[in-house]
């Protein structure tokens, strides 16, 4: 199968993340990769000349917020098997979408749909845009993507359109803090082992749909394992401002994690203060 992989308004971040993976080799050998910005030696303009007199292109990546003008995009979107938005920015339009009303996602501007192909847009093989949001994609989310599509597996998507198996969990899930967050025993600084990031650090895995404490990045680390909050990175509406803080009124966080309501919490959180053991109260 072979592979365009385009940048637009981007940071290029979901490229680095790929190339930190052990598995990136793999688009390489197991696609015929005829651009990416970083490794191509003929240029964009050429490569997708040829391929749009062809008329037929397999998969097309693309990273990065777009512009609504940008017809080369389209005309590829329309030819393309598959269509993948890697990065928050390809999918929500993100950063560059806050100050510009013309720019935004394949198929999302925010949390609304439509993007630059429209409410409607549906590729040759069948499927809406596949997004893969975060700032940047976990690389295994990227790989395991394309060599399912390659594997001609069925791909379930969630309403935004992401790969149910990345995104059907929350960050929280798997998260080797979580024993702290049960007995609402809060971090009292960052970078620390012990302690709960939710409550003053502004952590939003507990709202957060991904699952970068279960596919750990490159198997080994993830923010929260590193003593620095879940941004929710994945999600519509990052980045917010304050990140490293919760909002909270009265000492009530103002967005309680998915699923639990205000006076739940309220009894739950007291009780478990309460009773919480003492080893982890000790943060050293």
């Amino acid at each position: 199968m072979n592979l365009i992989w385009l940048q637009r308004l981007t940071c290029s971040g979901n490229t680095h993340s790929l190339l930190s993976s052990e598995d990136a080799n793999l688009v390489f050998e197991e696609f015929e990769v005829l651009f990416h910005p970083s490794f191509s030696v003929e240029s964009e303009e050429e490569v997708i000349k040829k391929v749009l007199k062809k008329g037929k292109l397999n998969i097309l990546v693309v990273e990065g917020a777009i512009n609504k003008e940008d017809d080369i995009v389209k005309k590829l979107c329309k030819i393309a098997d598959y269509v993948i938005a890697v990065g928050s920015c390809a999918v929500y339009g993100n950063l560059p979408a806050l100050k510009d009303k013309d720019v935004s996602g394949l198929q999302f501007r925010f949390k609304e749909k439509g993007g630059i192909l429209g409410k409607s847009f549906i590729s040759r093989k069948g499927y809406p845009v596949i997004n893969l949001s975060g700032c940047p994609a976990n690389p295994e989310w990227i790989t395991g993507t394309l060599l399912k599509i390659k594997s001609k597996r069925k791909l379930n998507l969630d309403e935004l359109g992401r790969p149910k198996e990345y995104y059907n969990s929350l960050a929280h899930w798997g998260c080797s803090r979580n024993e702290f967050f049960e007995w609402k025993v809060e971090a009292k600084s960052l970078g620390k082992e012990k302690g709960c990031l939710f409550y003053h650090f502004g952590c939003r895995g507990p709202l957060t749909h991904s699952t970068c404490n279960v596919i750990l990045w490159n198997g080994v680390n993830s923010k929260t394992r590193a003593g620095t909050p879940c941004f929710g990175c994945t999600e519509y509406d990052f980045p917010r401002e304050n990140l490293w803080e919760t909002k909270q009124y009265a000492g009530i966080p103002a967005e309680l994690p998915l699923g639990v309501s205000k006076r739940g919490y309220i009894m739950v959180s007291g009780m478990a203060k309460m009773f919480a053991p003492e080893r982890l109260k000790n943060e050293d």
